[in-house]
């Protein structure tokens, strides 16, 4: 049996079944003569510091990916899982030719819950209900939705909703995004997708290096089928499918952080520096449309009349506000209303329409083409990340890349159990990580250059910094002492 020589992150040698090595120059074994062990080869430099980096982020982050990818590949479906668990509330059995006036609906929709402020409502279209949102209390930020046949005036259903989502919908959103533990929870979501790209270019170069002298197409898509069982096979399947899925792991890694804790944050402050947020339709009414005097302030402001939402709806319909839209009532008659598309289907919706309601004039307007840039990407990186920017295919390949993520987690596993040492004179339960000290073999400028990089990123990404730092303070630490452990040993001997 022969043993596993970790100090070489770039080519390390065969596991126990993996046979000969059978690299050129190898030593082999005759009936007279047993082979001679090969030298150990110490790399070092960008590929030594990678492989070590590479190694114990895969060990220590695994877990969080793994999980992220298992819960993100059950949220991935919730539109047809929602379709078969509220069936009865999302849509009507039967279509007609004529559908009843908004009001109606949302009075139907008062009737069979008089509680509750009325915040929204999303029109029904082809087989789909109305929405009618009700906020109350004790419900904090989820509101409680009466579903209405848009045809008929029936109440079809009754949900607390978390902005729209269906209660499934919402658990596995939760589940995916803090595993339902809180503040403390959504850490774990955000250090994954800190890590995550880390992980993927990191391994990206080693595969690359790994290939030298021979790079092509094939050899790097694709595994080493000619390869017996052991460690050499399962690397081929794990850098192979690592390959083919990487952009997606980056994407859902950049996109991902957009609406995290910490690093969310950061980005929120980039975009408002750079004045790329999203922008949003004001509806402050700045006077009396209908006598064109400044609004009276002394005295409270009659509540929103709910039967104004037709004139308000056909007047953004007028406007060129198409498609599904969602409609936010004003909480009073000093303030507009609200109609905005919700389109999460390429080519996106976003347009809104602040309507007074009194006269039908639209008072503000945003539409998505004058968005800023970045604020656009941000929109479509958050629908593509949820699956719903270009439907099943966008759902297919999402259910791909995390497939794909748990077998290459499960495929580091075992490469780490197969490089084991396996001698009688030198068993271990797994594979010794790639030596430390690789970062010796970088010259000093490119160096300090990638000190400052990583510095700044890890400001940027603090669960990606805070944890490296206490990973490169720890792994000195442990290099010190067990040098000094050797050096004293020496001495006395």
């Amino acid at each position: 049996m022969t043993s596993v020589d970790s100090t070489e992150p770039d080519l390390p040698p065969a596991a126990a079944d993996d046979g000969p090595d059978e690299r050129p120059g190898a030593a082999t074994a005759t009936a007279d003569r047993p082979a001679a062990a090969p030298p150990a080869r110490r790399a070092g430099g960008v590929g030594a510091l990678l492989a070590r980096l590479h190694f114990y982020a895969g060990v220590l982050v695994a877990p969080f990916l793994l999980v992220a990818a298992v819960t993100g590949l059950l949220y991935t479906f919730t539109p047809q899982l929602d379709s078969i668990v509220y069936d009865k509330e999302l849509y009507v059995s039967r279509t007609g030719d004529r559908v009843l006036p908004l009001s109606e609906q949302v009075a139907a929709a008062r009737a069979e819950h008089p509680d509750g402020t009325l915040t929204a409502v999303r029109p029904g279209t082809g087989d789909g209900t109305t929405q009618v949102d009700f906020s109350l209390p004790e419900l904090g930020e989820k509101t409680h939705t009466v579903y209405v046949d848009p045809y008929t005036g029936d109440v079809t259903g009754q949900l607390t909703t978390w902005w729209t989502s269906t209660p499934l919908t919402a658990w596995l959103d939760v589940l995916h995004r803090d595993l339902h533990l809180g503040e403390i929870g959504n850490l774990y979501s955000e250090f994954a997708a800190s890590w995550l790209w880390v992980i993927v270019l990191g391994g990206l170069v080693l595969w690359w290096r790994r290939a030298r002298g021979g790079r092509t197409a094939r050899r790097l898509l694709l595994p080493d089928r000619a390869a017996r069982k052991g460690v050499r096979r399962t690397r081929g399947l794990h850098a192979a499918t690592g390959v083919w899925i990487a952009l997606g792991l980056l994407f859902l890694s950049a996109t991902g952080l957009t609406w995290s804790t910490y690093a969310g944050a950061n980005f929120g402050k980039a975009l408002d520096s750079l004045r790329s947020s999203t922008p949003y339709v004001s509806t402050a009414l700045t006077h009396d449309h209908a006598s064109g005097s400044p609004p009276d302030t002394g005295a409270e402001a009659p509540p929103a009349d709910p039967a104004a939402i037709d004139g308000v709806l056909k007047a953004a319909r007028d406007a060129g506000v198409d498609g599904p839209v969602q409609i936010a009532v004003a909480p009073d008659q000093a303030t507009a209303w609200t109609v905005s598309q919700t389109r999460n289907l390429w080519p996106v919706g976003r347009d809104s329409v602040a309507v007074e309601a009194s006269t039908g004039d639209i008072v503000d307007r945003v539409d998505f083409a004058d968005w800023p840039l970045l604020s656009k990407l941000t929109t479509w990186g958050v629908q593509a990340h949820m699956g719903l920017l270009f439907g099943i295919v966008n759902q297919l390949v999402l259910a791909v890349i995390a497939v794909g993520l748990i077998c290459v987690i499960v495929w580091g596993y075992r490469m780490w159990w197969q490089r084991r040492p396996t001698r009688t004179d030198r068993r271990a339960p797994l594979g010794a990580p790639p030596a430390r000290g690789g970062w010796r073999g970088i010259p000093s400028g490119p160096l300090a250059v990638g000190i400052v990089l990583v510095a700044a990123v890890g400001w940027v990404i603090p669960l990606f910094g805070i944890p490296l730092a206490a990973f490169l303070a720890v792994d000195m630490t442990v290099g010190t002492l067990r040098a000094r452990r050797a050096a004293r040993t020496a001495a006395d001997a």
